[in-house]
């Protein structure tokens, strides 16, 4: 989805150089499309159709979009207002972090069974170290075998589609799992790498950023091959030493990252590295309002609260610099962590573009004190705040600017409903009082459309069906 920044123990201060392994068995796993793959697998009727994943509210971002959106230029971390311009028919949805937890939670535990040693990334991605498994066979056949097995289990599991790179590296393995999407599989075998990396640009690895990109252009660099081509001096006089040498390494396809399984968290962080530069300070709000809320999620799920809330923000220059603000006392409520985070980033200046953007809570504690805060809002109402919405002639949601404020936040675009009469069901709107349901699970065709008063004492909010 986003791009990561470079680690630093590729670069070594002794001059060494780190070497990959000597077969392709480090596995990376990635869930196509996650979020909007989930809301077409359980909606029928958006099969096939654009899908926009968010914060749908004025201030929302794109959180994901299905690859029909992503057609008409639609992509993650974008504003929704310019993913409503790029494509009006899309459907705007809130997240469903309970549905989408459930699925991941399912292709975890597949990983886990090719190997116990599994690194998740986030909800839709992870490394595998298949060389920790019980596997006899770990040639490249072998290893693509395996994967093939892993797709389709979790297709049966999920009906959603993986894609899957094997590397010898987690270089190789990540862009091994880019390059084929969606419902891929590369394996890159052992010798093989440099052949791989060399005709890409240089924009696929990690740490390269838009100004990075420039001072790159400004040497005559614009692919991996020209990167790996130039000497090592060239590339660190125009970068420094330590992202300079990173890159340079890289370039030859030289990592030897472990794969690192979960440890126990100390603190709980979302961040993200944008393709381009961002300076719009709404935009960024609306992004830190999502992570805040991301945030929030994981904790609850933990079952834990924190004091220290923190941003960390890269700036164009990659300077890097973090704020945090400590409470008198522990909270897991969304409402208090979004408006510390939006504080803190008020605090830095963010004019020339920021490249990373990260919330994180940290001083965890398994209790709350409940009577300094008030109750969380639910991560919908977060990501949609002020929404009216109403079904056009196909059926699909449209966003406008005037919210009917007596509406149940929980009615949010593609959350799930019950009916007494007509069963489960997704809104597809809600406004002026009246509320708009599509009835269909993934297990149904697609479904009838009825509206219904806003206070109809037959129509529930309801969990997603898993």
């Amino acid at each position: 989805m986003f791009g990561r920044p470079l680690p630093s123990t590729l670069s070594r201060d002794d001059g060494s150089v780190p070497h990959p392994r000597s077969r392709a068995t480090i596995l990376h796993a990635d869930l196509d499309a996650f979020y909007a793959s989930v809301e077409q697998r359980d909606k029928p009727s958006l099969r096939g159709k654009p899908v926009i994943v968010g914060g749908v509210g004025g201030r929302g971002v794109v959180a994901t979009a299905s690859y029909e959106a992503r057609a008409h230029g639609v992509r993650s971390a974008m504003s929704t207002v310019e993913a409503r311009a790029r494509c009006p028919k899309a459907a705007f949805l809130a997240p469903r972090f309970e549905a989408y937890k459930a699925a991941s939670n399912v292709v975890m535990g597949l990983l886990r069974e090719l190997s116990p040693l599994v690194e998740p990334l986030s909800l839709d991605e992870a490394f595998v170290d298949l060389e920790a498994g019980n596997h006899d066979d770990l040639s490249d056949h072998g290893v693509r075998a395996l994967a093939l097995a892993l797709k389709q289990k979790v297709h049966d599991r999920t009906e959603l589609t993986l894609s899957v790179g094997v590397g010898t590296s987690k270089l190789v393995a990540k862009i091994a799992s880019d390059l084929d999407k969606p419902d891929g599989l590369l394996v890159v075998g052992a010798g093989q790498e440099t052949d791989l990396l060399r005709p890409l640009p240089v924009t696929r690895l990690p740490g390269v950023g838009p100004a990075t990109a420039t001072r790159l252009r400004s040497i005559g660099v614009t692919t991996i091959a020209d990167l790996a081509d130039l000497p090592e001096g060239d590339v660190v006089g125009a970068l420094g030493r330590t992202h300079g040498r990173g890159l340079w390494l890289l370039a030859h396809a030289q990592d030897d990252r472990a794969v690192v399984a979960e440890r126990e968290s100390k603190s709980i962080s979302v961040e993200d590295t944008f393709e381009r530069d961002i300076a719009d300070v709404t935009r960024l709000v609306g992004i830190v309002d999502t992570m805040s809320n991301r945030v929030v999620s994981r904790l609850r799920r933990a079952q834990l609260s924190g004091r220290t809330i923190s941003i960390k923000v890269r700036l164009h220059d990659f300077t890097t610099l973090t704020r945090s603000a400590t409470l008198p006392a522990p909270t897991d409520d969304a409402r208090t962590v979004t408006r510390l985070a939006r504080q803190l980033l008020g605090d830095v200046d963010v004019s020339g573009g920021v490249r990373l953007l990260g919330v994180g809570v940290s001083g965890l504690s398994d209790w709350t004190q409940g009577d300094l805060f008030a109750t969380a809002r639910t991560d919908a109402e977060a990501l949609n705040p002020n929404t009216d919405t109403s079904p056009d002639d196909d059926g699909q949601p449209i966003y406008g600017t005037d919210a009917e404020q007596t509406r149940p936040a929980s009615y949010a675009a593609g959350h799930d409903v019950e009916h007494e009469l007509h069963g489960h069901g997704w809104v597809q709107g809600a406004g002026s009082g009246w509320v708009t349901v599509r009835f269909e699970t993934r297990d149904t065709p697609r479904g009838r459309v009825r509206s219904f008063r806003i206070d109809d004492p037959q129509l529930k909010t309801a969990a997603p069906i898993v």
